[in-house]
């Protein structure tokens, strides 16, 4: 029985990059030695199991043969005589499938530390294209690496792309695509996540309301250089969905979850909105739109978007820098107020509307005028 560090936790190391988490793979053992050395078992689809005392990831050497479509579609074998090369071959890339014994030695059969210099993302074998989620997985891989010089090799871009015109890519669930490109939104260069899908035609099968363009790219590129939430990128990302019925499609196929969703649909609706010179009944709009005496933390994401958007066009820019002092003023008159002057029931709501219109229309007029 030997075991090995494998994967991310090597190629990290020889980048220079911070290693978080460790995964080892085991050769020579079954099942039954790794329970009775106290290892708890995790994985259901094929042996993996957690070290008694570290936690880490411990896997049995496995082969896989393809047996259905999708990403489930395979059939693992676990046993003693699987080796070392036979697990990493059946990995995505070969900068993924090095490994490291006890020792600390560099076990690198498939070429991953010369790839790594090259800065390429290579496939190990043409088992690649047998599983569909592995497209998404180089995209987000370079996603990570872009700002290193990483570029996707020709011939493994043409499999994905091959991969990209079959059923296989349609067999992915909801939750894997979301969950890979949730990944990618929140790392260094999410921009090229999508644009390595578009590049294989992915993005068309997946995404097909999305349209990216330069414009897109460079606002995903802004949004991660000042680390934005990933729930602001992905708003970005879909804001210029003409039809709210479109943006509602994408999200429910994707079952984007609800916070992401949300974002992404008033992003849509009423960014326009700081395009046109700010009146009272439009200011209004946009407060009662985005609900913000109720939620007020959905100022800043919405802002923060809005100023990478309008980055180029002063006017509506100054528009949106206007947002939170818009929105303080029409706070600072609240029903209770009313309340205590005697309004109550659809008079209150209507005294309340009129009181804060009034209020924006002064402060439109007078923009030094801070009374309520």
């Amino acid at each position: 029985m030997q075991t090995y560090l494998v994967g991310g936790a090597v190629r990290d190391r020889l980048l220079g990059i911070e290693v978080y988490d460790r995964d080892w793979v085991v050769v020579g053992a079954s099942a039954e030695q790794m329970l009775a050395d106290g290892f708890v078992p995790v994985g259901k689809d094929f042996p993996v199991f957690l070290h008694p005392q570290t936690h880490e990831e411990y896997a049995l050497a496995r082969t896989e043969r393809k047996t259905g479509h999708g990403y489930g579609g395979f059939q693992f074998h676990a046993a003693p005589d699987v080796t070392l090369e036979q697990d990493l071959l059946r990995r995505d890339l070969t900068i993924n499938a090095m490994a490291e014994d006890q020792q600390g030695r560099l076990i690198d059969p498939y070429g991953g530390q010369q790839d790594l210099a090259q800065r390429c993302l290579r496939h190990v074998s043409a088992a690649f294209a047998e599983d569909p989620l592995r497209v998404l997985r180089t995209a987000r891989f370079q996603a990570r690496f872009h700002r290193l010089g990483f570029h996707i090799a020709t011939e493994t871009l043409k499999l994905m792309a091959q991969l990209s015109t079959q059923e296989e890519l349609q067999a992915l669930s909801s939750e894997r695509v979301w969950k890979e490109t949730e990944r990618a939104l929140g790392e260094i260069s999410p921009q090229q996540f999508f644009i390595s899908l578009q590049q294989c035609g992915a993005l068309r099968q997946l995404m097909p309301e999305l349209d990216l363009n330069q414009s897109l790219s460079r606002l995903l590129q802004q949004a991660a250089a000042k680390e934005l939430d990933d729930e602001v990128r992905w708003a970005l990302l879909c804001h210029q969905i003409a039809e709210e019925n479109a943006l509602a499609q994408l999200q429910q196929r994707l079952k984007t979850p609800k916070r992401f969703q949300q974002g992404a649909q008033l992003l849509q609706r009423f960014h326009a909105l700081l395009q046109q010179p700010l009146t009272a009944d439009r200011m209004m709009a946009l407060y009662q739109g985005l609900d913000l005496s109720r939620r007020p933390e959905r100022l800043l994401p919405f802002t923060q978007a809005c100023e990478l958007i309008f980055e180029a066009q002063p006017e509506s820019l100054e528009r949106c820098r206007q947002l939170p002092g818009f929105v303080d003023g029409i706070n600072r008159i609240q029903p209770r107020q009313l309340v205590q002057q005697g309004f109550k029931g659809a008079a209150l709501g209507e005294e309340l509307q009129r009181r804060r219109q009034e209020w924006l229309q002064q402060r439109l007029a007078d923009p030094t005028d801070n009374q309520e």
